[in-house]
C-alpha cells in the first residue's frame, strides 16, 4: 500500500512550482502570502504522505509546519492592518450626528 506514496509525494511537489511563482512574481503582497501559505500546505501534505514510508517522526514535523503556516498567516494580516489590529470587525461604525440635515444647513 506504501509503495505509490512516494509518486503521490512527487506529484504534490511538482504542483508547488506554481505557488513558489506566484511568491516570486507577486504582483502584490497578499499574492506573494498566499503562494507562500500554498507552499507550506504542500509541504505538510508530502510530509504527511511520506510519514509511514519514512517514519512516523514526519507527521510530527508535518503539524509543525501547519502551526507554524497559520501563525504566519496572523502575523501577516495584523502587520498588513493600519493600526496592527488585523480585525476588521473591529472597527467602529460611523456616528450619525443626532442634528437632522436640515438643521446642519441652516446653522
Amino acid at each position: 500500500m506504501t509503495l505509490w506514496l512516494p509518486f503521490v509525494a512527487l506529484g504534490v511537489l511538482a504542483t508547488l512550482a506554481g505557488a513558489l511563482l506566484r511568491v516570486w512574481r507577486g504582483p502584490e503582497r497578499a499574492d506573494r502570502m498566499m503562494g507562500a501559505q500554498l507552499v507550506g500546505t504542500g509541504g505538510v501534505a508530502v510530509l504527511v504522505l511520506l510519514a509511514p514510508v519514512q517514519g512516523w517522526a514526519a507527521l510530527d514535523v508535518a503539524l509543525t509546519l501547519a502551526l507554524l503556516a497559520a501563525l504566519a498567516a496572523v502575523g501577516f494580516v495584523k502587520a498588513s492592518s493600519p493600526d496592527g489590529a488585523g480585525d476588521p470587525e473591529e472597527d467602529e461604525p460611523p456616528t450619525t450626528d443626532p442634528r437632522s440635515a436640515s438643521e446642519k444647513a441652516d446653522g
